[in-house]
């Protein structure tokens, strides 16, 4: 490993445990598809992708859910489901990364929307708290795994692109951070960011 002067965690799946079979279960009873259509039938689509860069609002959004999932419901049922994602903090994780950032600055970067943002905001506050910074794709216009999202933000960071060590448990996302310099860790465990953490010189 090269010399890391500052650590880039993802939050969801990272920090914060996740689980969209929560959504779509909460989704069921205001659809017309089953649970199964509703899993075959979702998908992380443009739209989907616009919303997390800001260019559409969560009226727009769920509008388009409302469409193609056939959900008869309100923005607010919506957003309800939408938000059952969250599970639980992680506190292996978030107590390793407090005893890491004594010695080095620890951001957070995370491909979202305004309503999950203020979900997490008021449900998750040690993962709110826990970070010098996090940057968030819905303000900052671009998302993972975009060179120039990882641009904008060493760039903010003030940290070369290979020195910062990146956390994400989605591949495209590690990928993408990879083509921009960055040094990654691919998580598929909380063991994961714990072991590196502990680990590094």
């Amino acid at each position: 490993m090269k010399e890391v002067k500052a650590l880039l965690f993802d939050l969801g799946g990272v920090v914060i445990e996740i689980d969209f079979d929560r959504v779509l279960k909460r989704w069921e009873p205001i659809s017309k598809l089953s649970f199964t259509e509703l899993k075959a039938t979702f998908h992380f689509d443009m739209a989907y992708e616009r919303h997390e860069r800001g260019e559409i609002e969560a009226a727009e959004y769920f509008a388009h859910l409302r469409d193609f999932l056939q959900l008869d419901a309100s923005d607010d049922e919506i957003a309800a489901g939408w938000n059952a994602v969250f599970v639980a903090d992680l506190p292996e994780v978030l107590a390793a990364i407090a005893q890491v950032r004594a010695e080095l600055p620890c951001y957070a970067f995370t491909n979202t929307n305004p309503t999950h943002l203020a979900a997490w905001k008021t449900g998750f506050p040690a993962a709110f708290n826990g970070f010098d910074k996090i940057f968030i794709s819905s303000d900052l216009g671009v998302r993972k795994p975009e060179r120039r999202a990882f641009d904008a933000i060493t760039a903010d960071i003030g940290v070369a692109h290979e020195q910062i060590l990146f956390f994400d448990d989605t591949f495209e996302n590690i990928t993408g951070a990879r083509e921009a310099g960055l040094q990654t860790v691919y998580v598929q465990s909380p063991e994961d960011v714990c072991n590196v953490l502990i680990n590094l010189p």
